[in-house]
């Protein structure tokens, strides 16, 4: 029976009513799971019990709890330091992901009072040996957002037990190294291991035809509430942009997620005024370079293209090589930053045309955006 707009309004919409569409079942990223595994090793280390389970507040404010896999309180013989190790088994949800069932573990050393928090990699955990990522060559693959949340919880529980907060995390995956050959790790420079990765703590699946159905439900949802302006977003960066700069609500939000084409086709059929299409500089790249599907298994990266729009923004011969040879999209970006060189907004300006190609002349105004990882258009 068909639904009347009414009734899917009142659903409401963004992310949040697109996920629960799906009837995909979420999971949680590995820098969630090492949060909570260091977060309940201090916590023994403090007060000689391991919480289980150990809660955390995610950065949009769920309050996972997970179980721990792995428990142990250690002295090191060499030094008389103690320290505690916690581990925690990675559960993708409904999401394909490679390292679904992966036993993420913290050890947790004291330092002395004003070190801070340092992080180490450990076994099956891999190290940063290019430029380019955003994380200088040499520091343990630990994202920034990750180690965010960890010196957060470590702090918390500092303060609850008292502590000084100082503190060296190593984080450990098992087989990770082995893991890591079916991702893109080695051929970015991260040797050794996984990645410690997540935005938002929270793994969203993707099965292509439940997302792309849920973008569908999203444009009606928009619609049936008299919404003028959409928003299709790659991520939760490029939707924390869009709503400080047009203060969008968020049933106008459209996780488009590397479904570019599907917004874009359905808009096509359903328009509305106003379409932004907001994404990271390597998605979107890829946009403008005429791929409809973001996703980095179906679509890479042509840094050859980017070497061309970089001629035509005025980089002389030496820079449009080493932007032909850069290591990621962003080292890409950094190259051209630094001699002033416009290529995020010649990327932007590339989708756009690709935008307006897909929708036909369909009456919809677009802008593209296109952001770095902290969300700088």
């Amino acid at each position: 029976m068909a639904e009347s707009g009414a009734a899917r309004g009142a659903e409401g919409g963004g992310r949040g009513a697109q996920l629960k569409h799906t009837g995909l079942r979420p999971g949680w990223t590995t820098g969630a799971c090492a949060t909570a595994a260091a977060t309940a090793a201090y916590s023994a280390l403090l007060t000689g019990d391991f919480p289980d389970p150990v809660t955390i507040t995610l950065p949009k404010g769920q309050t996972p709890s997970f179980a721990l896999a792995a428990e142990e309180l250690g002295t090191d013989t060499s030094t008389g330091a103690e320290w505690a190790m916690a581990g925690i088994v990675k559960d993708a949800g409904d999401d394909p992901d490679v390292t679904h069932g992966a036993l993420i573990r913290a050890t947790v050393r004291t330092l002395p009072p004003g070190s801070g928090v340092v992080f180490r990699a450990g076994p099956g955990v891999g190290t940063v040996t290019r430029p380019g990522l955003p994380l200088d060559v040499g520091e343990p693959a630990i994202n920034p957002v990750p180690r965010r949340m960890m010196r957060e919880h470590i702090a918390e529980v500092a303060a609850r037990h008292g502590g000084t907060g100082d503190v060296e995390i190593t984080v450990s995956a098992d087989h990770g190294e082995e893991i890591a050959r079916s991702t893109w790790n080695p051929r970015l420079g991260i040797l050794g291991g996984l990645s410690i990765l997540g935005t938002t703590g929270v793994v969203v699946p993707y099965s292509c035809s439940a997302w792309i159905d849920s973008i569908r439900r999203g444009v009606d949802v928009a619609r049936a509430a008299g919404r003028t302006h959409l928003a299709g977003c790659t991520g939760s960066t490029s939707e924390r942009t869009v709503v400080a700069e047009y203060g969008l609500p968020e049933d106008a939000l459209l996780d488009m997620g590397d479904f570019a084409g599907a917004v874009l086709k359905y808009v096509r059929r359903h328009p509305v005024p106003r379409l932004t299409v907001c994404g990271g500089f390597a998605k979107l790249s890829k946009l403008a370079a005429g791929h409809l599907d973001l996703h980095s298994g179906r679509s890479q990266v042509d840094k050859g293209f980017l070497a061309s729009l970089a001629r035509d923004g005025g980089a002389d011969d030496a820079l449009a090589s080493s932007v032909a040879e850069a290591n990621t999209g962003l080292a890409a970006l950094q190259l051209c930053a630094a001699r002033s060189v416009p290529l995020g907004d010649l990327v932007a300006a590339k989708a756009r045309d690709q935008a307006l190609g897909v929708l036909r002349g369909a009456p919809v105004a677009v802008d593209v955006l296109c952001v770095d990882r902290a969300g700088t258009v």
